[in-house]
Formats: C-alpha cells, structure tokens, sequence
C-alpha cells in the first residue's frame, strides 16, 4: 500500500468486529509508532494495551459516561442524546484493543524549571506523531481506529492510569481504539481546502 493511500483511507472508525488482534500485529503497529520524531531523542512515550475482557468493560463504560457529559456539556438535544445511547447499546467503540498513549512528565532534557512547559510539549508532540503513525499502519493492516477524546477527562485519565499501574508523573496523550472495521468505511472529505489553511509568505 502507497502513504498516500493510507493517509486518504484513514478514518474513526466506531464499529468494530469481535475478531481478536493478535500479539504480533499489536507489535508491528507500536514498531510504527515509535519511528516517529521523538524531541531530543527522549523516546517519552509509553503504550498500555487494555486487552482482557474485564479492564475493557470497565473502559466502555468509562468512555460511555465521558460522551454523555461531553455532549450534555455542549447542550445536545434530547432526541440526539437519545441516539447517541442508542448507538452505544449497538456497540459503538466497543474494540478488542484500546491503547493508552502516555508520556512520563518527569523525562527531560532541559532542567532549568523555566522550560517545563516547552518540554512538555515537546513530549505531547512526538507522542502524537507517533500516533498518527500507528493509525497509518493499522490502515495498512487491514485495521481501524479512533481517537477517543473524552478519555483525558480527569477522572477517566485517572482511571486509566491506575488500571494500568502508572503514578501521577504520566499523562495521557490519547486513548485509541484498535480492531477490524464492521461494516464498510467511508473516509469523509475535509470542510477546509489547501488554500483555506495554507500561507505561503
């Protein structure tokens, strides 16, 4: 498969198939992530597979809570509130895998306190580069994925972390979802063209 044809294929996908992801495909797909940029050759990432049944029903429900407070948050009407439930008793990000990205905020180059915050995001950054590569190849490898934003809500980030055994000095970059597409995939098209958000000077 071409890089442009994986970057065009790339979509959330929100159903997935119960076919387990095997060990060796989870390997390759971390083997990809970390090829990407890392600042100052700090490798401050760390990836938490959520596998086993248990810590992923715990996960669904978490994720679950999360949308019905982000969307209550953004005042969504009853009736569309209504389906969003309806399409998580359908199954919607229940994966076989969930992947929790961290970085260690205690992994620096820099010890000066006053460059905390740029190191920071620094490590924020090369995390979600290898994010992005980690989606690129499970496209590649007949998989899907998605980003699931209400994972950083402070009490669900928490959750993630004691599940996984992780002290206070981690920080979530991103939880996502991994597994096979049900169903087909239909890449949407960007709102914005090349000329709304490029500058050339």
């Amino acid at each position: 498969m071409e890089l442009s044809e994986a970057i065009n294929k790339r979509t959330s996908v929100r159903f997935y198939e119960e076919r387990e992801v095997d060990e060796e495909t989870l390997r390759e797909l971390i083997k990809a992530a970390i090829r990407a940029p890392t600042a100052s050759g700090l490798e401050n990432w760390l990836f938490v597979a959520y596998k086993s049944k248990d810590i992923r029903e715990k996960l669904y429900e978490l994720i679950k809570q999360g949308h019905i407070e982000y969307f209550t948050e953004r005042g969504l009407p009853e009736e569309k509130m209504k389906k969003l439930l309806k399409r998580f008793e359908e199954g919607m990000y229940k994966a076989p895998i969930y992947l929790g990205v961290f970085i260690n905020k205690n992994v620096k180059a820099l010890k000066d306190e006053k460059y905390r915050e740029l190191e920071f995001c620094f490590a924020l950054e090369s995390a979600a580069m290898a994010i992005e590569n980690l989606m690129l190849k499970a496209v590649e490898l007949g998989l899907g994925t998605c980003y699931i934003g209400v994972a950083c809500f402070e009490q669900i980030e928490k959750e993630l972390k004691k599940m996984a055994g992780l002290g206070e000095e981690y920080f979530l970059v991103g939880l996502i979802t991994i597994g096979y597409p049900k169903g087909g995939i239909s890449p949407r098209e960007r709102k914005k063209s090349v000329e709304e958000v490029l500058k050339i000077i």
